[in-house]
């Protein structure tokens, strides 16, 4: 049965922003919330419809603002005209205040977890056409390559992969961008060869129906050197073997990489009680939305990660605790997620709200490196 429509996610951001229910001072979650997403294609973007539509049953608006790129994506959060947001890896660059994140207004910010999207498709792999040829990491060199303007979680991303294939972004052609759909639509008109998409975004059965073509490449487990230095980049990378996606199934696999999407965050300021009546609801009403995209699917219990880059929000926490999901290691390890963050606050601080972006990054690196924990970004 189709649920009456509850979304203006097609609305400009400045309209949706009308809408945007009291946030820091809800004790509990407001029936009419909202939250950003990459673009009406994007997986992250249907994710989030299915489960607005799931939470409308129980008298909840969810409204899903769709927005071009990390920052655009970032920016009402952290303004808090809105709740939620799903995002990319995106969300770990704010937390570490780098990339575009390392400027005013910005820096690191105390993003929290509330649950993850792990699920059957590979994420964020490079989309290639076909006609490109492009069999294996290192067959990228010379082909056009998009960069999304204000995404740098896509642009680290693709940073990553020619880093499997031991190379650089001097090793190909960069093709500017002002958003994601730009880039696949890039691929499609002939403009661009690859760009960074989740094998299950719907926008990718208009490539593979182009007369280009779709193509993956794999990323097979056992390439360890090329994963030493994928992951040198890109951390939050796992291998994973996709079996949900544009041309994939269980009978036809793709042995690649992965982590959770759509990342579903808010702030530390958020309600401890919101998130946590969030929480309970993405558990208890998942039947009613697993099965509406692949990506919605990543959310079962039993396929979240506890010990990710990410601190997970208090308000999740007191849920996975009353389910018994949630142990001492998970705590432990959410400690010193917090306690990094509390390192990079220090550190902007010191610095000068940030200073300029090369100052910043050293000594960031620095603070973090005499803390035991690893920097990332060296500069």
């Amino acid at each position: 049965m189709r649920l009456k429509q509850v979304f203006t996610g097609t609305l400009p951001m400045a309209a949706g922003m009308i809408f945007a229910a009291q946030i820091a001072h809800a004790d509990g979650l407001p029936k009419n919330f909202s939250l950003t997403a990459y673009g009406t294609t994007s997986s992250g973007y249907a994710a989030s419809v299915a489960i607005g539509n799931a939470l409308a049953e129980d008298g909840y608006k969810l409204r899903v603002q769709p927005a071009k790129n990390d920052i655009s994506r970032m920016t009402p959060l952290r303004v808090k005209k809105i709740e939620f947001s799903a995002m990319g890896v995106g969300a770990y660059q704010a937390q570490e205040g780098a990339l575009d994140f390392g400027k005013k207004p910005w820096g690191p910010q105390k993003v929290r977890l509330v649950m993850m999207g792990w699920g059957e498709p590979n994420t964020a792999l490079v989309a290639t056409a076909k006609d490109a040829k492009i069999m294996k990491a290192s067959d990228l060199k010379g082909k056009r390559l998009a960069w999304v303007v204000g995404g740098p979680a896509l642009n680290q991303n693709m940073q990553a992969w020619l880093a499997y294939g031991g190379l650089t972004w001097d090793d190909v052609t960069k093709v500017t961008v002002p958003g994601w759909k730009a880039s696949i639509q890039g691929i499609i008109d002939g403009n661009i060869d690859g760009a960074i998409a989740s094998t299950n975004s719907s926008m990718l059965f208009q490539v593979e129906s182009s007369p280009r073509g779709l193509h993956f490449f794999p990323a097979p487990k056992s390439e360890t050197e090329n994963w030493k230095r994928f992951n040198e980049v890109a951390p939050w990378f796992a291998p994973h073997v996709a079996t949900a996606g544009v041309g994939l199934s269980k009978e036809t696999p793709l042995e690649g990489a992965s982590y959770g999407y759509p990342i579903l965050i808010t702030y530390d300021w958020q309600s401890e009680q919101a998130v946590y009546e969030l929480t309970k609801l993405l558990h208890t009403k998942y039947d009613k939305y697993k099965d509406a995209h692949a990506s919605a699917a990543g959310f079962a219990m039993e396929n979240q990660v506890f010990d990710w880059i990410i601190p997970y929000h208090a308000g999740a926490i007191k849920y996975f605790k009353e389910i018994g999901v949630w142990s001492d290691a998970f705590e432990m390890h959410n400690k010193k997620l917090l306690e990094r963050q509390a390192i990079l606050e220090a550190t902007w601080k010191k610095v000068g709200d940030g200073g300029p972006y090369e100052t910043w990054m050293a000594e960031r690196a620095k603070a973090l490196k005499a803390a035991g924990f690893a920097a990332v970004w060296d500069n």
